[in-house]
């Protein structure tokens, strides 16, 4: 397990250098999903958003699979089966220059310009639970779509 600055931490999945457990613990404080996650923290006992980060082998020139994998979270980008939808995470919008830190920094920066809030019990009904097929599924029709019809970038004054 590795630690960094108590924002994140890393645990490898059966000990393969090609699946990640990140565990997101702190956002920006001024956002509606920290009081959320310090909500979760005191009702749950979780003090984090877990992410699942798959690499393929042609890693850093492909970028890794990210999804959610808990809690339920509702905006902030995060799509059905909990895949994320950003730019950086495509093919197109990849760089091998990037590191593992700046995408769990600019994933968490979105979640918190998307708006995202954590969707209470929607663990405990069953509801939008999230599944690896479920976030593939949906990550490939958000890459389609914008192949498509491109990405929109909103002006800078609006974050």
């Amino acid at each position: 397990c590795c630690c960094f600055s108590g924002v994140y931490n890393v645990e490898l999945i059966n000990d393969s250098l090609y699946e990640w457990n990140v565990k997101l613990q702190i956002v920006d404080s001024d956002s509606p999903l920290y009081n959320d996650m310090q909500q979760l923290k005191e009702k749950e006992g979780i003090d984090h958003i877990l992410f699942n980060f798959h690499f393929k082998e042609l890693f850093p020139f492909e970028p890794p699979f990210v999804r959610v994998v808990t809690p339920v979270i509702t905006g902030g980008y995060v799509l059905v089966g909990g895949a994320i939808c950003m730019e950086l995470l495509t093919k197109q919008g990849w760089s091998s220059a990037y590191t593992i830190e700046a995408v769990i920094m600019q994933i968490a920066a979105t979640l918190v310009k998307g708006k995202a809030r954590i969707q209470f019990g929607a663990n405990k009904v069953g509801k939008g639970q999230y599944s690896l097929a479920r976030a593939q599924q949906s990550f490939k029709s958000l890459v389609q779509i914008h192949e498509k019809n491109g990405w929109f970038t909103p002006p800078k004054e609006d974050g």
